[in-house]
C-alpha cells in the first residue's frame, strides 16, 4: 500500500527550454491590461504559436487548460500533450505528465533532471556540443499524492531506464485510473532532492516564471553552467 501525503507547495520548479517561453512582449505597445488583452486575443488568430498542440491518445480535450485559467496554461497543456517515445519515469507515451522539483534544493534538483536528460539524448549522438537556456515555471500544488519517499529498493526508482520506467508507468496507470493525482518521489538524479508528477492539467496552479540557467556542453558528458 502506497501512502498518501497532503501537499501543500506553493513554489515548485520545472525547467523549461526558453525557446519555449512567452514573455509579455505585447505589454509595451499598451496603455492598460485590457488593451493588452485585446491585442493577445488579435494576435491568437493568426499565430501558431498559440495553437493547441496535437493530443495523444490518452488526453481528453476536456480535461486541458483554457486561457481563463491564467497565464502558463500552455505550458501545462503541452506537457501533458507531447510525449517522448518511450515516456518517462511515470508516464508512457499515450499521456505525457507535469515533472517538477519540490521540497528542499529544489533549484539544484530541477538542473540535475535536466542535465541528466539531456546529456542522454547527446549519448545518443556521440557529441557533446550544444548550448541550451532553460528558465524555471514555478508553480502550486495542493492536495493529496502518492508518496513513495518511505519505500526502500522499488523497482521503478531504479537508475536503469530500461527497467525503472516499465515498472514506474505500470504503477503511474493503476494510480491514475483510481482517481490519483500525482506521486512524490525521491529524486533519482539529485541525492536528496524530491520530484513531484503531477498526472492532471487542473492541478497545476499560479504559474509564474522564475530564474534562468543555461547549459553548455563542449566535449564532454558534464556540461558547465554558464550563469544562473
Amino acid at each position: 500500500m502506497i501512502p498518501i501525503s497532503d501537499i501543500n507547495e506553493p513554489g515548485t520548479i520545472r525547467l523549461i527550454p526558453t525557446a519555449y517561453i512567452k514573455e509579455p512582449a505585447l505589454t509595451p505597445l499598451c496603455d492598460n491590461d485590457e488593451a493588452r488583452d485585446f491585442l493577445e486575443k488579435l494576435e491568437g488568430l493568426t499565430s501558431s504559436r498559440l495553437s493547441p498542440p496535437a493530443m495523444p491518445d490518452g488526453v481528453d480535450p476536456a480535461e486541458l487548460l483554457s486561457e481563463a485559467s491564467g497565464y502558463g496554461y500552455t505550458y501545462v497543456n503541452a506537457a501533458f500533450c507531447y510525449v517522448k517515445p518511450g515516456g518517462n519515469r511515470f508516464n508512457d507515451e499515450r499521456r505525457g505528465a507535469w515533472y517538477a522539483a519540490i521540497g528542499n534544493n529544489t533549484t539544484m534538483t530541477a538542473r540535475a533532471e535536466v542535465v541528466f536528460h539531456l546529456t542522454r539524448e547527446l549519448d545518443n549522438t556521440g557529441v557533446y556540443d550544444n548550448i541550451t537556456a532553460y528558465r524555471e515555471v514555478l508553480a502550486g500544488f495542493m492536495g493529496p499524492f502518492h508518496d513513495v519517499r518511505t519505500i526502500e529498493d522499488a523497482v521503478y526508482l531504479g537508475a536503469d531506464t530500461a527497467i525503472a520506467y516499465p515498472a514506474g508507468q505500470a504503477m503511474a496507470r493503476q494510480i491514475f485510473r483510481a482517481g490519483g493525482n500525482g506521486i512524490v518521489y525521491p529524486s533519482v538524479r539529485a541525492a536528496g532532492g524530491t520530484c513531484l508528477v503531477a498526472f492532471r492539467p487542473h492541478l497545476v496552479q499560479n504559474i509564474r516564471l522564475g530564474g534562468s540557467v543555461t547549459f553548455r556542453w563542449a566535449g564532454s558528458r558534464e556540461p558547465e553552467i554558464l550563469h544562473g
